[in-house]
């Protein structure tokens, strides 16, 4: 089952989320398997984001190279919110 995650991080500022993205990249999980959604949105020093998964379990697998990325730079990302997804209607 599908599920949307949504991040509210105590604080990410853009420069903080662009570098996420970077090393999310050298780490070889830049599109991850299993996400296909992410977006980031909000006041660009706090910044929040919302990714669709195709399931738990890859969300799970891509959070154990997020996390210690997440650590490295000092963002607290606090508990995601974790909803099954209803319906995507795009275009």
């Amino acid at each position: 089952m599908a599920i949307g995650v949504y991040f509210q991080p105590v604080k990410m500022s853009q420069t903080q989320y662009e570098d996420i993205l970077s090393r999310l990249e050298k780490a070889g999980q830049g599109k991850p398997a299993g996400r296909s959604y992410h977006c980031s949105f909000g006041d660009p020093n706090a910044l929040m984001v919302f990714d669709i998964w195709d399931s738990q379990e890859q969300f799970d697998k891509f959070g154990a190279t997020l996390m210690p990325i997440l650590s490295e730079v000092g963002v607290d990302p606090g508990k995601p919110d974790i909803m099954p997804i209803n319906k995507v209607i795009t275009g």
